[in-house]
């Protein structure tokens, strides 16, 4: 099989803001050998932990210089030896070891996550690390039945939509805090569930949407006094779960809740959960993340879509006040048009 080249990649070699770091560069790739394919990006999308990867922030970062992005879509373009000519076509989650903000990559096929292929790529490009980290935040910190009350901040994050769909799927019921009125707006467009304005009186509101009984778990991605509000929404022996911390100020645990309520304060990181499974674990675990994509119960918003070579302004729009992910694709894709058919 012939080596692929002249296409398009956005690299990194030190870390610092993507304005400062992050460049393009035409990149190749050699023919594949035994057991490998070679895999054509169709959308990747931009998670902040792209931004801590880049600015060297997150928890595990990538020897340099490095590809960026964690997370998109691709389809098997060309296999090497060992491997059938069937599979191609097939869409693929996208390596975030490699780094998926390039047109081509190569894999081994023992390592790859196929996705459904009756699923639109936009869909699947946003379709794991979020919904992933929902799932886990709903099922490995408390048991969960149908009619009991949990709550969240950012509730119109990816995570926190994820996390709405899928406790609707459950019989949870699922209160958001959000931080501003134009949020709260947006999201109660998208869910019945209950939203309020992340500020003291949320808390009385859930007392009085939950008549009384306040929740079993809480799930803070936002850090500060937001997290503390959580604490106090939570009846005794509930579950407080840090997994993001948007505010950057150090959340000060509340005393009185550990002591007088037993509330438990954890932290998730999907990362280290994944770093302890096997592939295959880990293959078995995301069937019950794509199922209800594949069955249409579930759905994620899109806010834009950008060509890879206008990654700027791709960056730009995602740290703009937004509702739903911002994607990138390769040269020419059909997903450019996306936002014009959503608008019809």
């Amino acid at each position: 099989m012939s080596s692929f080249d002249s296409f398009l990649g956005l690299i990194y070699s030190e870390h610092g803001t993507p304005d400062e770091g992050l460049r393009p560069e035409i990149l190749t790739l050699d023919a594949c050998e035994q057991g490998e394919v070679i895999i054509k990006m169709e959308a990747a999308t931009i998670h902040p932990s792209d931004m801590g990867l880049i600015n060297g922030s997150y928890g595990s970062l990538k020897e340099l210089p490095a590809t960026a992005g964690r997370e998109g879509v691709g389809v098997i373009h060309a296999v090497g030896p060992g491997v059938e000519e069937k599979l191609i076509g097939r869409p693929v989650t996208l390596s975030g070891t490699a780094g998926v903000w390039q047109e081509f990559s190569k894999g081994k096929l023992d390592n790859l996550i196929f996705l459904p292929s009756l699923v639109p790529l936009d869909q699947l490009s946003v379709s794991v690390l979020n919904p992933f980290t929902a799932w886990r935040l709903l099922n490995d910190f408390e048991y969960l039945k149908p009619g009991d009350f949990i709550v969240q901040n950012a509730g119109n994050s990816a995570v926190g939509l994820s996390v709405i769909q899928f406790a609707k799927t459950m019989g949870i019921r699922c209160i958001s805090f959000v931080r501003s009125q134009e949020a709260k707006e947006k999201l109660s467009a998208f869910t019945e569930a209950d939203v309020f304005l992340d500020q003291d009186d949320a808390i009385k509101h859930v007392e009085s949407s939950t008549q009384g009984k306040k929740c079993v778990l809480a799930l803070n991605s936002v850090g500060g006094k937001s997290s503390l509000r959580l604490a106090r929404c939570l009846q005794d022996g509930g579950v407080h779960v840090t997994f993001g911390a948007m505010d950057g100020t150090p959340v000060r645990f509340p005393t009185r809740s550990l002591i007088f309520n037993d509330i438990r304060f954890v932290g998730f990181w999907l990362d280290r959960w994944k770093k302890k499974k096997t592939i295959n674990e880990i293959r078995n675990a995301l069937e019950d993340v794509l199922q209800p994509l594949a069955l249409t119960k579930i759905k994620y918003p899109i806010d834009s879509v950008y060509e890879l070579k206008d990654f700027r302004n791709a960056l730009a729009r995602n740290s703009e006040s937004r509702f739903g992910k911002v994607l990138m694709v390769r040269q020419g894709s059909e997903l450019l048009n996306l936002k014009d058919q959503d608008d019809e």
